[in-house]
């Protein structure tokens, strides 16, 4: 069994780093906020920084926010590069900026040790089922060696290229994303508008050539009004915030992205920035005076 450490046990983070744990592995946890009791059993210990994580890990993964809070973890004084030493690996499965990676996985690999980007889909569902989408970026000795553990999280594991492009793969999976949110939205809210059921057209839809997974789980969601979050508009925002600015640096057009990114700030600005993204539906709702259902 492997030494490993666990930092940032949110939505997703915590039934990820539960399932390492229930496969057996010596397990450090580290959060900014209190460590939830049922992951403190076994062969689980709470540590008091990032640092003493890797002090005593081998292998430490991350799943943070945003991008300063990665360079916040990793570089501060009590941070994890201040606790690493030769041959571990630091794995991080955040959602963070391509560029600002590659920057990390050198400064790691300066102080002789791996570093992988890892960053994940399946939200909140796939984290508890163990079932994510992980695209990594890093040298492939490097990704085999933790093939393995990323087998206890996920199911679709892809090594797509160097330090950086699981980064950028993952960006571009935010992008398809949300457009088919939006897409969504404005079709069940036209057939809503028009005096269709939208349970039935979306029904209907699922056996033609629109269906999607999209179409599936958050066409219902939007139909049933359940906006408990899986994965916040917040944090979605985010992402499409690093396509634009990557976009706009390799002066690359993406004028759907765009509108997609303006649709959640509507909704940011009615104070919907906690929902689930598929209230991006929200938007659109308060733009057309109409709801797609009753809830």
């Amino acid at each position: 069994m492997s030494k490993l450490g666990f930092i940032g046990l949110g939505i997703m983070g915590a039934p990820m780093a539960a399932h390492l744990i229930k496969a057996g592995h010596e397990v450090f946890l580290n959060t900014r906020s209190k460590i939830p009791a049922d992951l403190l059993t076994g062969s689980a210990t709470a540590c008091a920084s990032p640092r003493e994580v890797a002090e005593r890990a081998d292998i430490i993964f991350m799943m943070l926010p945003d991008t300063p809070d990665v360079d916040k973890v990793l570089f501060a004084d009590n941070g994890v590069a201040a606790g690493l030493s030769k041959g571990k690996t630091v794995v991080d499965m955040s959602s963070i900026s391509p560029m600002d990676t590659k920057t990390f996985a050198q400064k790691i690999n300066a102080l002789g040790a791996d570093y992988l980007d890892a960053p994940v889909s399946g939200g909140e569902v796939g984290a508890k089922a163990a079932s994510l989408t992980i695209m990594i970026g890093g040298p492939d000795a490097v990704f085999e060696r933790v093939k393995p553990l990323f087998e206890l999280m996920g199911k679709n594991i892809t090594l797509v290229g160097g330090n950086g492009d699981g980064q950028t793969c993952k960006v571009a999976n935010q992008i398809i994303v949300a457009l088919n949110i939006a897409a969504v939205g404005e079709a069940l809210l036209f057939a809503s508008k028009a005096g269709a059921d939208p349970a039935k057209v979306r029904q209907a839809l699922m056996g033609g050539f629109a269906a999607s997974r999209i179409l599936e789980v958050h066409g219902e969601r939007m139909i049933k009004r359940t906006f408990a979050p899986g994965f916040r508009i917040g944090l979605h925002q985010k992402d499409l915030n690093l396509a634009l600015n990557g976009a706009r640096s390799l002066g690359v057009a993406l004028p759907q992205t765009a509108g997609a990114a303006q649709l959640m700030q509507v909704c940011s600005a009615n104070g919907m920035q906690d929902l689930d993204h598929s209230a991006l539906v929200r938007s659109l709702e308060l733009m057309a005076n109409h709801q797609v259902a009753e809830g």
